[in-house]
């Protein structure tokens, strides 16, 4: 095993077996979140209709089971600051163990509740209030996991370190789809009746797995500087609120791009390619799982790349292949070409999806100071998913029955991917930072330094 050290930036040198543990782990972590996370999304396009809501006609069933599965973005930011509360306060590593088992006991219990037909209009109920709990869990989770990553890698390869703790999408993606895919094998009314319960209840057994890697790793070193110098802020969320407005909208503004295609994609289109294009639901399932296989390659080499020309450069391109490929998509889907189908997925998740999301992780740790960036990073990234993610298969769902063709939700995706680039034109270029360095104390020297360079010097006597 290598041991060599390394250091980002002026943080404590710490082993090289170090810094992979903390990949590991976030990897690990961040992975079982998310296949926590898009279980219920499968479960909402293909089942819960039919069970926790059947009392609807066929269609408003499943605008009802969708808003069930945006309960789940609504907790999101409320995860973000609790959790982002106590990560800069008293450590990453130990909120993280936190959110973790928040997010397998709501997947857990999912996994035994009884539907409509046994206790009536509880079932719904209870099935939302997991899905809060879900939300709140995976709130606090991705921040904490990236920092642990960024704030723990070499300074040169922040952006390359810094998309691993991204592939738990892809592979949360991957494990849950796989797993539906199988029970969703069975025979009808056993599938129904017991079968889709089997991969919630799967969450206990990956749930213990990552605690368990996730407890052998050690905390943030820059946090731990921080810690050391009683620099602790009390209150994470108004001290960002106060020193980082303008980073804080406009990072909100780039995760259109990012999550409007990725719902659109992976949770709409199981819907309509089912029932409209007479897709089966195994194709569509298999095309998701090899387009998540592809971005676990494409991921690490868009972050690596924000290495050599930044975070902001790679994000800007990243956002007008997103606005342009909305509109090769469906058509692709239109074939009903089975290869034809898997080249769209597989751009879809891997190219449009993957350009914007692998630099997305490191960029926004690096743009807030190490008192707040927990918070910071978190924050943005789950408000965003009230506006985007939650409501996104609703949306697309309202678009397709209003006007009966898909390229209103082409121009739909086109729209965020650009208001994302704008965004991301006025955020900071991040790549060279210093994240033992505060960014406010870092622009006071650096005009400090402009200042003194145009001040007049008094002539020798």
């Amino acid at each position: 095993m290598n041991t060599s050290p390394v250091s980002s930036g002026n943080a404590p040198v710490i082993s090289r077996s170090a810094v992979n543990r903390v990949l590991v782990a976030s990897v690990v972590g961040t992975a079982i979140e998310w296949y926590d996370f898009f279980l219920y999304a499968t479960a909402s396009a293909l089942v819960f209709a039919k069970l926790f809501f059947p009392s609807f006609d066929p269609v408003v069933g499943t605008i009802a089971a969708f808003g069930s599965f945006a309960v789940g973005y609504l907790a999101r930011p409320f995860g973000a600051v609790f959790f982002g509360h106590f990560g800069d306060r008293i450590g990453r590593k130990a909120t993280l163990v936190a959110t973790l088992t928040i997010m397998g006991v709501g997947t857990f219990v999912i996994g035994l509740l009884p539907t409509y037909a046994s206790i009536g209009v509880w079932a719904p109920i209870l099935l939302v209030a997991m899905r809060f709990l879900q939300g709140l869990g995976v709130g606090g989770e991705w921040g904490g996991a990236v920092l642990m990553v960024v704030e723990t890698a070499p300074a040169s390869k922040r952006g390359f370190f810094g998309a691993f703790p991204q592939l738990g999408v892809p592979l949360g993606l991957m494990l849950s789809t796989a797993v539906f895919k199988a029970v969703s094998s069975m025979p009808s009314d056993a599938f129904y009746s017991w079968g889709w319960r089997l991969p919630f209840l799967l969450s206990v057994a990956l749930i213990a797995i990552g605690l368990f890697i996730r407890l052998r790793v050690m905390e943030s070193p820059v946090f731990e500087q921080i810690k050391a110098s009683k620099q602790v802020v009390k209150a994470p969320l108004i001290e960002l609120l106060r020193r980082h407005p303008k980073d804080l909208v406009l990072t909100i503004g780039t995760r259109f791009a990012v999550d409007i295609t990725f719902n659109v994609i992976n949770v709409f289109v199981l819907v309509y390619g089912t029932t409209r294009l007479g897709l089966s639901r195994g194709l569509l399932l298999n095309a998701i799982i090899v387009g998540c296989a592809f971005a676990l390659i494409t991921l690490p080499l868009f972050g690596k790349l924000s290495d050599v020309i930044g975070r902001r450069t790679v994000f800007m391109l990243g956002a007008v292949f997103v606005a342009i490929y909305g509109f090769a998509f469906f058509p692709l889907l239109e074939t009903r070409n089975p290869t034809l189908i898997f080249v769209a997925y597989v751009c879809g998740i891997a190219l449009s999806q993957a350009s914007v999301y692998g630099v997305q992780s490191t960029w926004f740790a690096e743009l807030f100071g190490t008192r707040v960036r927990y918070t910071g990073a978190s924050l943005p990234y789950q408000i965003a998913g009230i506006i985007t993610s939650g409501p996104t298969p609703l949306i697309a769902t309202y678009l397709f029955a209003t006007y009966g063709q898909t390229l209103p939700i082409s121009i739909y995706i086109a729209a965020t991917g650009l208001l994302s680039l704008v965004c991301a034109f006025f955020l900071a270029e991040t790549f060279k930072r210093d994240l033992s360095v505060e960014p406010e104390d870092e622009a006071a020297a650096a005009l400090g330094a402009r200042a003194s360079a145009h001040s007049p010097h008094p002539l020798p006597r």
